[in-house]
């Protein structure tokens, strides 16, 4: 993954097959699809791979459990399969996770053991083990932190759990490794069309030279997920709205709040949501919410009832009782929801299946869908494009194919935080050795070295700061206030990668400062690590 070579193939291709629009899972899905297939791809994200909604999920591969109580048993049929087949396909990223359900009633263990047990049945051969009833002492046994008033049973049930931003970081390299193009960074600012008013390609910025590059293709996907509409307004200034924002935010807490590998499912909160407390990298992700937007943001933020409803609710479920001043970190992220016909402000209405969408123009549109079903979303999306555009029968090739980084399971040592770059971890650990300096830790409580942040420059197109501690070290996620610490020494390392200036570290360093305050609920100043 450089930059600078997948920039320099705009140019040196005549015409694509695809220009995919959107470097989230529905777009990195779609391209990789579309390469697989034989097609010549072309992916241009216009901020970083994930960095909207794809990196802000709640690190779920799931069926979901809700889905099935709403009694939408296709789309859970779907995402059960989808679910395991990602495992397989991205063992070092997706593993098998146990989630425990307390109950608070006599009745609620048998209720979802029985309504647990069909979801069992629907993963068929891809089932990720069998749910069990638990007793009272058994389930404080495996939730030492879980609230003991009252509590009757629990119920143990088995779902997937997995990194979103570093599985998007191996789709683009899998694309690029497969022959496609994906580059970040790069806008789409128009839409090209013909004299029949068809669409022929687009034209596109790179937003760190100004350059603008006007490509041509056969089929233009819009996989930007909550900006699907903006695309769509570039096609057609008269377009409705097809796509609701909905929010959903986490708070990161320590893992003593947690202490225990097994994660806690609450199936029903205050106001009927499902809110997840989930064991992820050391520590505790407590979510999510459900909240309609009017508008859509790349850095969107929790407001402030949402952040009071996930801590209140927490507060009921855990004997340890989170404040504001235990988040670690706060990040919101958006759901590119089918707008309701209705007009109705309720999400629960609002179906999360994903619809594929063709215009007058030969636009292909992917709508919903989640990062479980991203490769049906996908193939779906390219069966449609092939479709409309007369490009013949050839067969999505995605179902078994390795994503960049897969190992056996029984190769993952998830002691060893390096697990998520799975095959590529000796190359890293080559790396730290290779230099002193890059075994150094970037913060001297947390495991990243020097070593991850150059491998991000060298090998995944890590262009700033907040790439490397958003998205390729999930430093700004687990801990907003280790990442600001972080920020001076991870931009003069970037720097020194690129051969930028000083002046050019420092105002990166300032912009990622201002950036993630917003991810802290509480004021922070800055200190400086010394790094040798």
């Amino acid at each position: 993954m450089k930059r600078n070579e997948e920039l320099s193939k705009l140019t040196s291709v005549k015409e694509w097959d695809f220009i995919v629009i959107g470097g989230g899972a529905s777009g990195l899905g779609s391209a990789l699809d579309a390469v697989s297939r034989g097609f010549k791809t072309l992916l241009l994200e216009s901020h970083d791979f994930a960095k909207a909604t794809s990196s802000r999920s709640t690190k779920l591969v799931h069926g979901g459990v809700r889905y099935l109580a709403q009694g939408d048993v296709g789309l859970v049929k779907e995402a059960l399969k989808e679910r395991g087949l990602l495992a397989k396909n991205a063992a070092h990223i997706v593993k098998n996770q146990s989630f425990i359900i307390p109950n608070y009633t006599w009745w609620g263990g048998i209720y979802y053991k029985i309504g647990l047990s069909v979801y069992d049945f629907l993963a068929g051969k891809l089932s990720l083990g069998k749910t069990k009833y638990i007793s009272k002492s058994k389930t404080i046994e495996k939730l030492p932190t879980i609230e003991q008033n009252h509590l009757a049973s629990g119920v143990v049930y088995q779902d997937g759990q997995f990194d979103d931003a570093r599985l998007a970081v191996n789709l683009t390299q899998t694309i690029i490794e497969k022959g496609g193009c994906a580059v970040n960074y790069v806008k789409v600012i128009n839409l090209l069309k013909d004299d029949k008013n068809k669409i022929i390609g687009v034209v596109a910025e790179d937003q760190f030279s100004k350059q603008q590059y006007q490509i041509l293709a056969k089929v233009v996907i819009n996989a930007t997920g909550v900006f699907t509409n903006d695309i769509l307004n570039m096609n057609n200034p008269k377009h409705g709205k097809l796509v609701v924002p909905s929010q959903g935010i986490h708070l990161v807490l320590d893992k003593s709040f947690l202490k225990s590998d097994d994660a806690i499912m609450i199936p029903k909160t205050s106001d009927g949501r499902v809110l997840f407390v989930v064991p992820w990298h050391d520590r505790a992700l407590v979510g999510t919410t459900d909240t309609l937007l009017e508008n859509e943001s790349f850095e969107p933020r929790a407001l402030e009832e949402e952040i009071s409803f996930v801590l209140n609710t927490a507060r009921q479920y855990l004997s340890k009782k989170p404040t504001r001043d235990d988040v670690k970190s706060v990040f919101a992220g958006l759901r590119p929801l089918a707008a309701p016909k209705d007009g109705s402000k309720s999400t629960k209405e609002v179906s999360r299946s994903h619809k594929v969408i063709a215009s007058d123009t030969g636009l292909i549109s992917i709508i919903g869908g989640k990062w479980t079903t991203y490769r049906k979303m996908a193939e779906d999306t390219i069966d449609k494009a092939m479709q409309v555009h007369n490009l013949g029968n050839a067969a999505s090739k995605t179902e078994h194919m390795s994503i960049h980084g897969n190992v056996k399971p029984e190769q993952v040592d998830r002691s060893n935080h390096l697990y998520v770059y799975g095959s590529d971890i000796p190359a890293i650990q080559a790396l730290q050795e290779s230099n002193p300096h890059f075994s150094q830790k970037i913060h001297p409580d947390h495991p990243f070295t020097v070593a991850e942040v150059v491998w991000a420059v060298r090998n995944e197109m890590a262009e700033t700061i907040e790439d490397v501690l958003a998205r390729r070290a999930r430093l700004l996620f687990l801990d907003a206030r280790a990442a600001i610490d972080s920020a001076h020494n991870v931009a003069r390392i970037i720097a020194k990668e690129k051969g930028y200036s000083e002046e050019w570290a420092q105002q990166q360093e300032n912009e990622f400062i201002e950036l993630a305050k917003g991810y802290l609920l509480t004021p922070y100043s800055p200190k400086v690590i010394n790094l040798n």
